[in-house]
């Protein structure tokens, strides 16, 4: 156990806390809805506000019930994932370090959503005209976490069931 503390304690600190200023930094230095071209025609800094989850979806939930369902859901997923991470068994370093950065990536987002009600989002990649829904460091570990976490399950020996924990 002090092994997978010793994977999820380093990553949620420095994860959190880079989340945080990154989206601080943002604020600070861009209006709201401003873009600031980087690479042209590749990426851009921006300050745009998400209220919905993932890329922007559910915004429109009515404002009173959004702070209530968001911040309920994210405290239901960082259960389950933190649970998930509590069984797991020893010996799955990769699996550990896949669910550490999910768990902070979500409470990343989890800090923004209680603060503000909604998420801060700079992150800005396209092609021509074609854009990624903008995201955040919060969001890039989540979809890191998540990525590894399938590849830890598509290549797991047998006996090793990182996706049902016993």
């Amino acid at each position: 156990m002090a092994r997978k503390f010793a994977v999820l304690l380093p990553i949620l600190l420095v994860g959190v806390v880079l989340d945080q200023l990154t989206k601080l930094a943002v604020v600070r230095l861009l209006p709201l809805g401003a873009q600031v071209p980087v690479f042209q025609g590749f990426f851009n800094l921006v300050h745009i506000r998400n209220r919905g989850v993932a890329f922007g979806l559910l915004a429109n939930l009515g404002v009173s019930y959004a702070w209530l369902f968001f911040v309920f859901t994210t405290l239901l997923v960082l259960i389950v994932v933190g649970w998930l991470w509590w069984r797991l068994p020893p010996g799955l370093p990769t699996a550990n370090l896949a669910y550490s950065l999910i768990i902070t990536g979500a409470m990343g987002n989890f800090i923004d959503r209680v603060r503000l009600g909604e998420v801060i989002d700079f992150l800005d990649f396209y092609v021509s005209r074609y854009h990624w829904p903008a995201f955040n460091v919060a969001d890039s570990l989540v979809c890191l976490g998540a990525a590894l976490l399938v590849y830890v399950i598509l290549t797991e020996k047998e006996g090793d069931d990182v996706s049902h924990p016993v």
